[in-house]
């Protein structure tokens, strides 16, 4: 025995409910997808077999992944009454009326409150912190959905209170099994409404969300419905192929939401690929994020900075090919402005790398939070005036330019950081004539120093 065995439901309702709503599963038995939260060893299972209470939940997953669906199926499963509200157009007053009303019903009937809140990341901090007295003194269990991820848009308080659970997207095989529920539901045969090419392609286009699926289900039978008007004929004259389905590509957009967790691992992906000198797989993130609806300027602004950071003095040209780039962007815009993003991407990514110069950066304010302003030495002050140069100041200063290679020895730093070391070129690109100019030029080979 376990949570998740099966119950008899009730047969498809010949209603005219969105497909979607008619398919919703009215027991585990039907639910597709997330197989490790159902399986007889889940934490969920066996707290629940084993009499403990359900534990606060926050469920994490992209959109279409069943998140609401499974919090309705738990509340029937522990026979709790089901509360369910949307964050947009819920506020701290509402919440305290729900926590207090719970208070009373599981007083009064004996029954426990399941409180659903989608999109529980919209929630403010004030209106999160409404939530704890009433999840730790049991009023209700709650369970958040969320498609951004929960360490950046909760709270740590209510967090602590809340366990995980992470929702996937659907695979393409989980995708046809709900498609074949669709077709039983629809009453049609899966050959009658598409091909096993068009069949594939709209799962694909799905994206792994099972609500969009059977949303484009039903956009298909009626185009199919609509195109077997058009001739006289029923709508079972042929099944659509790739070529029909060109007529929904356009409505359909990718998953990503520029302000959410998507958007951050786009990001991170596409940095990642060109610091890793993968020009495919950055060019291929950068297609993502400008289907997506990124911003332009602001790719621009991160490969500007990606030109110091990662590329640095092995290629001193990068910066200029990518602050070219962040101009051209500005100066042309989409959708040719993504030509210019296209041809920086795969420069950097296949540039040279050395961080040194960004490293050097860092070090130097370490060094200056620790050891604090100290005093410049005397001959590198500025001697402009005349109480300056009583002073002392500027005195013992050696021109550079009078020196045998354009370098004179004498001491820049403060006293007691002498011969401190915080930029040590590579051995990569440019970056190693820098190494061993400087070698050249200072005999820093031959010289000792000190690392920070």
């Amino acid at each position: 025995m376990d949570l998740f065995e099966a119950t008899q439901g009730q047969g498809p309702a010949q209603d005219k409910r969105p497909l979607a709503e008619r398919l919703r599963p009215q027991d585990f038995s039907q639910f597709v997808g997330q197989e490790n939260l159902l399986s007889p060893n889940s934490f969920l299972n066996q707290a629940l077999l084993g009499g403990q209470a359900l534990p606060n939940l926050i469920l994490w997953g992209p959109p279409g992944t069943g998140k609401t669906t499974f919090a309705q199926l738990l509340s029937t499963r522990i026979q709790a009454r089901f509360l369910s509200v949307n964050a947009i157009d819920t506020g701290a007053k509402k919440l305290r009326e729900i926590g207090q009303g719970s208070r009373q019903h599981r007083l009064q009937q004996g029954e426990s409150t399941i409180l659903f809140i989608d999109e529980i990341h919209r929630l403010n901090r004030g209106q999160q912190d409404v939530l704890l007295p009433f999840t730790e003194k049991g009023d209700f269990t709650l369970v958040g959905a969320t498609t951004e991820n929960p360490s950046y848009e909760l709270n740590s308080a209510l967090l602590s209170r809340c366990r995980v659970v992470v929702f996937e997207r659907l695979t393409a095989e989980q995708l046809m099994q709900l498609a074949h529920r669709a077709y039983q539901e629809m009453g049609v045969e899966g050959r009658e409404l598409l091909t096993p090419r068009a069949e594939k392609a709209l799962c694909e286009m799905a994206q792994g969300d099972g609500r969009q699926l059977l949303n484009l289900l039903e956009q298909v039978w009626a185009l199919k419905v609509q195109a077997a008007g058009a001739i006289g004929e029923s709508p079972a004259f042929a099944p659509l192929d790739l070529e029909d389905l060109k007529s929904l590509s356009s409505s359909l957009t990718l998953y990503y939401d520029r302000q959410g967790d998507e958007h951050y691992n786009c990001v991170s992906a596409f940095i990642k690929s060109v610091r890793g000198s993968d020009p495919d797989a950055a060019v291929y993130y950068l297609a993502r994020m400008l289907a997506g609806g990124e911003d332009p300027l602001f790719i621009a602004r991160r490969l500007v900075i990606l030109a110091s950071e990662d590329v640095g003095n092995a290629d001193p040209r990068a910066l200029g090919v990518a602050v070219a780039g962040a101009q051209a962007v500005e100066l042309v815009g989409l959708p040719e402005a993504a030509i210019n993003l296209a041809q920086v991407t795969t420069y950097l990514a296949s540039a040279p790398k050395s961080n040194r110069s960004y490293q050097a950066w860092t070090q130097a304010q370490e060094l200056v939070a620790r050891t604090g302003p100290r005093p410049v030495p005397l001959a590198l002050r500025s001697a402009q005036t005349r109480l300056a140069r009583d002073l002392g100041f500027g005195q013992g200063y050696q021109y550079a330019h009078e020196g045998p290679t354009g370098w004179v020895k004498q001491q820049f730093f403060p006293e007691g950081l002498e011969g401190t070391q915080l930029y040590e070129p590579s051995n990569r690109g440019f970056e190693k004539t820098i190494r061993e100019y400087l070698a050249w030029m200072k005999g820093r080979g031959t010289t000792d120093s000190k690392k920070v």
